[in-house]
């Protein structure tokens, strides 16, 4: 996994590959029912099963792939959110999928 010096931007922020990857993918996983609640009822899906999609984007997910992104409920994203870290060979396929090189 690449190292992230504590004051340059997170690629995340010029990404957004894996929040726009698949409608099944922002799911929630471990999370307890007070860590949902906290996620605003319009970015959750009609099962309750994970986050709301536009096709394949997150509807928490603010910008243009690839250029600049921002999530809207990155506080308290779930937890499926929390662990995909950049370079990782979840973040490899969003990337490649979108288009865009690999970190390495």
């Amino acid at each position: 996994m690449p190292r992230i010096a504590a004051d340059s931007e997170s690629p995340c922020q010029a990404c957004g590959a894996c929040c726009s990857y698949s409608q099944n993918w922002p799911r929630f996983t471990i999370e307890d029912d007070s860590a949902l609640d906290l996620i605003p009822e319009k970015f959750v899906n009609e099962r309750l099963s994970g986050m709301r999609c536009d096709g394949d984007r997150c509807s928490a997910l603010s910008g243009k792939v690839g250029e600049a992104t921002s999530c809207l409920v990155y506080a308290v994203r779930p937890d499926v959110c929390r662990t995909c870290m950049p370079g990782d060979v979840e973040c490899a396929m969003a990337r490649k999928r979108h288009g865009l090189p690999v970190l390495a």
